[in-house]
């Protein structure tokens, strides 16, 4: 039987993306394994949303439709329910492939016998820092009856490997106790620890402070065993990958890097806020944002969204302040939806990005040398911001007072950190993301033993040695729901 290796995205394509390229890196190494995927056949697919072309050694196998998920409660039974279609999907494919492991970033493995059955591994979509917060879940859950909403304001998390953390900067699903996402990731805090292993798309000396933590058994206690931690990364997603976004934009990201060539080197500054629809702004925040730019006259390519609860395309001159187009032709450059984000960022002209921390895009900074500044809104971003002002000092701070995400950002804040990151304050911190830049490119060198390379052959390696102990036929185990 031809070897094989099967992962299971959860719900969102950007997991999804984040797969195929965790494929690609694998088959680029060991061309002689195959990749089936297996997705929901509501999920987006490969054929309309990424993907130009894929690798012939990489298949999708399609688990049955699920109702459609609006509400943040019914996003979680989904991704349950989707699980529940995993073993049997697993059975059918070892009657014809001999499953080397199953890599999942969700959760639900552990209530079942997948991981009994294969090697087993969580494929995880955040930081190492996220992580340890994550694994840390159970002990903090039992130091207090509180939700972290719900702290005292001046409260700070000690968490291991992290700076203090406001509680209220804890991944937004986590805040309210009571809540079914806050269920969800305690579960998914029992499946991760029923891994054989936890990938992560970062590198050694970019997290050292987590990563040592997690792997010394600091986020969980005496009481439980963290699984092997694979930090593999840096991993970028190719432009044409992301977000689904194939022909139709080549002329947009086409007209952003000749503009860009246009520009002399490190001086402009791009603001990306992620593919979401959460990373839109309402039109009182744009024209502020607007304001600043213009104001701190420094360059910027800036990829501006629909207003939330907008359906219909606007033109951008009906969401900026008037004139601000034609004023600022000459130093900056503003396109609508999306951008070539990753082809950008390599562009010799980018000197900073203003960035939403989601992790994807902050691996793709700090790849490229590009300081940032730090403008988080959802998910587990605002602790992604802490950890890169405070502990990986590659980025500042954008300050909305409080943090609260409600309140504006004013141009007078936006003026500031643009000519901060620009100017000599910013010198420092071009230093800094220049050696992480060195240092990610050292942690995939082949030759002399790099930390992510290292870390990638002890994965395969471990494939291999687990499925030795594990039985890899459906005629040989029992498949549980």
């Amino acid at each position: 039987m031809k070897e094989s290796i099967v992962m299971h995205p959860t719900s969102g394509s950007h997991h999804l993306i984040s797969m195929l390229e965790l494929s690609n890196l694998i088959l680029k190494h060991h061309p002689n394994y195959s990749i089936i995927i297996l997705l929901p056949s509501t999920s987006t697919t490969p054929s309309n949303t990424t993907t130009t072309t894929i690798n012939p050694s990489i298949s999708f196998h399609f688990l049955p439709p699920l109702p459609s998920s609006t509400t943040q409660e019914t996003v979680f039974q989904s991704i349950t329910l989707n699980f529940n279609n995993v073993p049997h999907a697993l059975k059918t494919i070892s009657l014809t492939f001999k499953i080397l492991c199953f890599i999942t970033s969700s959760t639900g493995f552990h209530k079942t016998n997948v991981n009994n059955t294969f090697p087993t591994y969580t494929y995880f979509s955040s930081c190492a820092s996220t992580l340890a917060a994550i694994l840390h879940l159970p002990i903090l859950h039992h130091q207090t009856t509180l939700s972290f909403k719900d702290f005292p304001h001046n409260s700070l998390l000690n968490i291991p490997g992290l700076p203090p953390i406001k509680p209220s900067f804890m991944p937004q699903p986590l805040l309210d106790r009571h809540q079914p996402a806050y269920d969800f990731f305690f579960d998914f805090t029992a499946s991760l620890l029923c891994s054989d292993g936890i990938i992560v798309n970062t590198f050694d000396s970019l997290e050292p402070q987590a990563i040592k933590a997690i792997v010394n058994g600091d986020c969980v206690g005496r009481d439980a065993v963290t699984p092997p931690l694979y930090c593999i990364g840096p991993l970028i997603v190719d432009s044409k990958d992301r977000d689904g976004h194939v022909d139709h934009d080549h002329v947009s990201s086409s007209s952003c890097l000749t503009w860009l060539d246009a520009q002399p080197s490190r001086s402009v500054v791009l603001l990306c806020f992620g593919s979401k629809s959460a990373g839109s702004f309402s039109v009182q925040q744009l024209k502020e944002i607007a304001t600043g730019l213009e104001r701190s006259n420094e360059r910027f390519l800036w990829v501006v969204k629909n207003p939330p609860n907008n359906n219909t395309e606007v033109e951008l001159e009906s969401i900026l302040p008037e004139g601000f187009l034609e004023r600022n032709k000459e130093k900056g450059m503003v396109v609508k939806s999306w951008a070539a984000q990753a082809d950008i960022l390599r562009h010799d002209s980018v000197g900073g990005f203003v960035t939403h921390c989601g992790w994807n895009s902050v691996v793709e900074g700090v790849s490229n040398g590009v300081p940032m500044i730090a403008w988080p809104l959802y998910a587990e971003q605002l602790m992604n911001s802490v950890v890169l002002v405070e502990e990986m000092k590659v980025a500042i701070p954008m300050t909305n007072r409080l943090g609260e995400e409600d309140l504006l950002v004013s141009a007078e804040e936006v003026e500031k950190k643009m000519r901060e990151l620009m100017g000599v304050e910013g010198n420092g911190l071009r230093e800094t993301c220049l050696k992480m830049r060195e240092m990610g490119m050292a942690a995939w060198n082949c030759n002399g033993g790099g930390s992510s390379f290292t870390a990638f052959s002890n994965l395969v390696a471990s494939w291999n040695n687990h499925s030795s102990t594990k039985v890899t036929s459906a005629e040989d185990s029992t498949f549980s729901a």
